[in-house]
C-alpha cells in the first residue's frame, strides 16, 4: 500500500506535544482537511444566518414555530432510527473533560454514559485538544492509567462491561481551531474534534460493541443539524462503516432550537439518539436573543431560575413530548453540586435538592439525566430506578397531555423573582473565578461547591450586561450601572487577593480575567460568545 499523500493541513504556532504523532497522522489530517473543504463553507453560511435571525428577533421580540416545516411536525409517521444497544439505557450520565484522571474516573463512575467533553468543560488549549484524543484512544485500547503526583493515588480502568458508554462532545460550530489551518484559514474546532475522534475510533468502538456517539452543542436551527447529518454520511462512507452507525444527541440549549426540536430530529433521523435539556446555555441564549426586548425579558438571578419556572417547564415538557413521539431519548439537565469533604450539612441539603430535581425529571418522563460528580451518580440512579425499574428507558410514555404554545417558551415575565444585588455580586464572582481558570487551561472548575463550565461564565456576563442595559434597580435601591459592576469587580479582585495570598494571586491570571469579564459585560456591542475573545488570550 502506498503512503498517504501529505495532508494539506498545517499545524501552526503549536509546541510539539508528547505522542501527538499518534493522533495527528497524515491519514487523520487528510480526513479533517476533507471535512473542512466540504463543509466549512456551509458552516460559514449558517453562522451568517444566525446573525440574520438575531436581527429579526431584535425587530420583533418574538419567536414562533416555523410555518415552512409544519408538514414535518404534522406527519406522525416518521421516527428516528432504532437505538443501538449501548445507548438504550442512559438513566445517569456523567459529564467532564478528557484529562487522564477524569477519563478513568468517569468511565469507572457507575454512570451509564460519560459525556467526554471537548466543549464547555474544556479550555481549548492545543494540549487539551490533542491529549484528550490520546486519552480516549488509550481508554479504548486499555492502555490508560494515572497516578496523582500529589497524593500518590493510582487510577485504573475497571472491566469493560463496567465502564460507561462514551458520548463525545466536540466544540460548537462558532469556534475555530487556530493551530490547524488550510491555506491560511483556521479549521472549525467542531470538525477537528469530530474528525480526529471519528477517524481513530469509529471502527475500534464497533469492535467493542459500541459506536461513535456524539453530543452536538450550541445548535441553533434544523439547518445546522442538517449540516451535521451531511458530515456523518460522508464520514461513514470515508472510513467504510455502515450508514446509521453514528448516533447524535442534540443539546437543546438555545432558544431558537427549542422551536425546532422535531425538525432537528427529522434532519438527523437516521443518526439521532435524542435531545438534552441544557440550562445555563439556554438562559444565556434567551438573554442574547432578546436583549433588546425590554423589561419583560429580564431574567432574575440565575439561581432563582429553576427548572420549575413556567417557561422552563414548557421547554422541558415539550422536549420529552417531542422525543418520545419520535422514538428518541429525552435527557435531563445537570446536577452541578460538588460534595464537600468538610461540611456534611452542606452535602445533606444539596443532596436533597439533587434528589428532588432528579425525581422530578424521572417523573416528567425523562429517560436519563446529568451529574457532574461521581458521588451524585447513586442519587440520580435511585431516582430513575424508582421510575424505570428494569426498563432501559420510558420512551413509551408519550406525554400526550403536554401542549406547549409558542408564547409559553418565552414567557420570562411569568417569574416573580427579580434581579438582586447579591445576584450581581455572584455573577461577578463566578465570572472572574471561572475565566481565570479557563485562561489557565481548565474548563471544568469547582466554584462555591458547584461544577462550573463555560456556560456559567456566559450566563454570568450576560446577566450583568442585561441588567445594566435594562436599567435594573436592585432591592437595596442601587441601579445596575457600569460603575457599579466595576466597583463590585474591584472588590472581588481584592477579596481573591486576600483569600489566596500575594504569591498565588501573582501566579494566576486574575487581573486578566477581571478585565475580560468587564469587557464582555460592559461593551455596548454584545459579544456572541465569551469564548471568542477569550480564545484570543488563551495561551497554548
Amino acid at each position: 500500500m502506498s503512503a498517504p499523500a501529505p495532508s494539506p493541513l498545517a499545524i501552526v504556532d503549536a509546541e510539539p506535544l508528547p505522542r501527538q504523532e499518534e493522533v495527528l497522522t497524515e491519514a487523520a489530517l487528510a480526513f479533517v482537511a476533507e471535512l473542512h473543504r466540504r463543509f466549512t463553507p456551509r458552516r460559514d453560511e449558517l453562522l451568517a444566518r444566525r446573525a440574520e435571525r438575531r436581527a429579526e428577533i431584535a425587530r420583533t421580540s418574538t419567536l414562533d414555530f416555523l410555518p415552512e416545516t409544519a408538514a414535518i411536525r404534522a406527519d406522525d409517521s416518521w421516527t428516528v432510527g432504532p437505538c443501538p444497544p449501548a445507548l438504550q439505557d442512559r438513566r445517569v450520565e456523567i459529564t467532564g473533560p478528557t484529562d487522564r484522571k477524569m477519563t478513568i474516573n468517569a468511565l469507572n463512575s457507575g454512570a451509564k454514559v460519560w459525556l467526554a467533553d471537548f466543549e464547555d468543560a474544556s479550555a481549548p488549549t492545543w494540549e487539551n485538544v490533542v491529549h484528550g484524543q490520546i486519552n480516549l484512544i488509550d481508554a479504548y485500547t486499555r492502555n490508560i492509567d494515572f497516578t496523582d503526583p500529589k497524593s500518590g493515588k493510582s487510577y485504573a480502568l475497571r472491566a469493560n462491561d463496567e465502564l460507561a458508554t462514551v458520548v463525545m462532545r466536540p466544540r460548537g460550530w462558532h469556534l475555530n481551531e487556530r493551530h490547524l489551518q488550510f491555506d491560511g484559514e483556521q479549521v472549525p474546532g467542531a470538525l477537528v474534534d469530530f474528525g480526529l475522534y471519528f477517524f481513530h475510533n469509529a471502527q475500534r468502538l464497533l469492535d467493542l460493541g459500541k459506536g461513535p456517539y456524539f453530543y452536538l452543542p450550541k445548535t441553533e436551527s434544523h439547518l445546522e443539524a442538517r449540516l451535521w447529518n451531511e458530515v456523518f454520511v460522508f464520514a461513514q462512507d470515508y472510513v467504510g462503516i455502515p450508514q446509521g452507525t453514528v448516533r447524535a444527541t442534540v443539546l437543546i440549549e438555545t432558544i431558537t432550537a427549542a422551536y425546532e426540536m422535531e425538525e432537528i430530529l427529522y434532519e438527523l433521523r437516521d443518526h439521532a439518539a435524542g435531545l438534552n435539556a441544557g440550562r445555563w446555555d439556554y438562559l444565556f441564549s434567551i438573554v442574547k436573543n432578546f436583549r433588546d426586548g425590554g423589561t419583560k425579558f429580564v431574567l432574575p438571578d440565575r439561581n432563582a431560575v429553576t427548572m420549575t419556572a413556567p417557561f422552563m417547564r414548557a421547554y422541558t415538557e415539550l422536549l420529552v413530548r417531542t422525543c418520545h413521539k419520535r422514538g428518541a431519548h429525552a435527557i435531563g439537565g445537570m446536577a452541578a453540586f460538588i460534595p464537600s469533604r468538610r461540611d456534611a450539612e452542606v452535602n445533606k441539603v444539596a443532596f436533597e435538592k439533587v434528589r428532588a430535581d432528579k425525581d422530578r425529571e424521572a417523573g416528567d418522563g425523562f429517560d436519563g439525566s446529568w451529574v457532574a460528580h461521581p458521588d451524585l451518580v447513586p442519587i440520580a440512579m435511585e431516582s430513575f430506578d424508582k421510575v424505570l425499574g428494569d426498563r432501559p428507558n420510558q420512551k413509551d410514555r408519550l406525554r400526550e397531555d403536554v401542549s406547549v404554545q409558542a408564547a409559553d417558551l418565552i414567557a420570562i415575565d411569568s417569574l416573580e423573582a427579580k434581579p438582586t444585588y447579591p445576584g450581581l455580586v455572584n455573577a461577578v464572582q463566578v465570572g472572574i473565578r471561572y475565566i481565570e481558570a479557563w485562561l489557565r487551561g481548565l474548563g471544568a472548575v469547582a466554584i462555591f461547591n458547584l461544577m462550573e463550565d463555560a456556560a456559567t461564565a456566559e450566563i454570568s456576563r450576560s446577566q450583568i450586561w442585561q441588567w445594566i442595559n435594562a436599567g435594573v434597580e436592585f432591592e437595596n435601591g442601587e441601579h445596575a450601572t457600569p460603575e457599579l459592576a466595576r466597583k463590585v469587580a474591584a472588590e472581588e479582585l481584592a477579596n481573591i487577593r486576600a483569600e489566596i495570598g500575594e504569591e498565588a494571586f501573582a501566579a494566576g491570571h486574575w487581573q486578566q480575567a477581571h478585565d475580560l469579564l468587564l469587557e464582555v459585560s460592559l461593551d455596548e456591542n454584545y459579544a456572541d460568545f465569551l469564548t471568542l475573545p477569550a480564545y484570543e488570550q488563551l495561551k497554548g
